[in-house]
């Protein structure tokens, strides 16, 4: 039977493996470095960095500086690139030139940026879709040995959150074809899927992709300046009033997405109301589900402290001093 997206299962609930989560709660360029640390160890060759880069003036995103650091300090990422693709929706990144001033205004300008859809299209096999069997990409992709998934943790209008899941799902197909394909029945309205159908296509997509990198990719999520709007409302996202919580890295896009699902639902009520609203609402649990159907990882994981020399945490004890939200720009 298909879980209901707008049902959240507690860990006790849940059978199969665990995976392991490295989790740190220092929010700063070292915390980055320290949690991709944790997993980087397949990443080699021509790196991309996977990194939602936002619309003009984004108050939410990763800071640039972190991300900055992170290139500088790891030497295996030294010639690496951020990739993104242009978007579905006509906005600042509509199209490669738009893109591209955006760009240039939100600072990413330390390191090449491609816009991995510029130059076209390539098609990768979903294995074992319902909805879809390939998935249309940035032909760029293809040109790429390794993948490092680095996602701002926070809500979604249509999604209800956006993880690494999202991140890849949406992020990689190419502004056109494939963002088409998971947003709009052929001959509809051009919003047209959402709820279950839009988690399982988002998640469909993702598969396309981490199939094609297998074991050279690794998630990292930040959960920092946490809205329930994406990084692609810009200075239109609601205010955000979920508390900071830290970083966390894993070689297992599921366990990843799940534990920082589970560090929300940890939190109390007044601190979590929001984006639990946002999340239940929009069936974004069947992002999670709906992974674990494909055998895209697991939903148990053991959650390892890096500050406290690795030993195990509760999701309650990672989660138990976390503090009102206090406005924090990116830089």
């Amino acid at each position: 039977m298909q879980k209901d997206g707008s049902i959240y299962v507690p860990y006790e609930d849940r059978t199969g493996a665990e995976s392991t989560v490295y989790f740190t709660r220092d929010l700063s360029a070292a915390g980055l470095q320290k949690a991709y640390e944790s997993v980087n160890e397949n990443i080699s060759g021509k790196v991309g960095i996977k990194l939602h880069t936002g619309e003009q003036h984004g108050p939410n995103i990763i800071p640039r500086s972190w991300v900055r650091g992170l290139i500088k300090a790891e030497p295996e990422l030294k010639d690496a690139s951020i990739v993104e693709t242009n978007t579905y929706y006509d906005g600042d990144r509509y199209t490669t030139d738009l893109h591209r001033k955006t760009l240039e205004v939100n600072g990413w300008t330390f390191c090449p940026v491609d816009i991995m859809d510029e130059e076209g299209t390539a098609l990768l096999p979903i294995k074992g879709g319902k909805w879809m069997q390939q998935m249309s990409v940035g032909s760029h992709m293809l040109t790429y040995n390794s993948l490092v998934v680095l996602t701002h943790f926070k809500g979604h209008v249509m999604g209800g959150f956006g993880g690494s899941n999202k991140n890849i799902g949406i992020g990689c197909a190419d502004g056109r074809i494939g963002k088409k394909w998971i947003h709009t029945h052929e001959g509809a309205d051009q919003w047209s899927i959402d709820k279950e159908e839009l988690m399982e296509r988002i998640t469909e997509s993702t598969k396309a992709t981490i199939d094609f990198f297998g074991k050279n990719i690794l998630y990292v999520n930040v959960m920092r300046n946490m809205s329930v709007s994406c990084d692609c409302e810009g200075v239109a996202a609601k205010p955000v009033v979920t508390p900071n919580v830290g970083i966390l890295a894993s070689h297992d896009i599921l366990a990843l997405d799940q534990a920082c699902v589970d560090l929300v639902y940890a939190m109390k009520e007044e601190q979590h109301h929001a984006l639990v609203e946002r999340i239940v609402t929009r069936h974004g649990l069947r992002q999670l589900y709906y992974m674990q159907e494909l055998g895209m990882g697991n939903s148990r994981y053991e959650l390892l402290d890096l500050d406290n020399g690795r030993k195990p945490i509760t999701q309650a004890e990672a989660v138990a001093n976390v503090v009102p939200f206090v406005d924090d720009k990116a830089v």
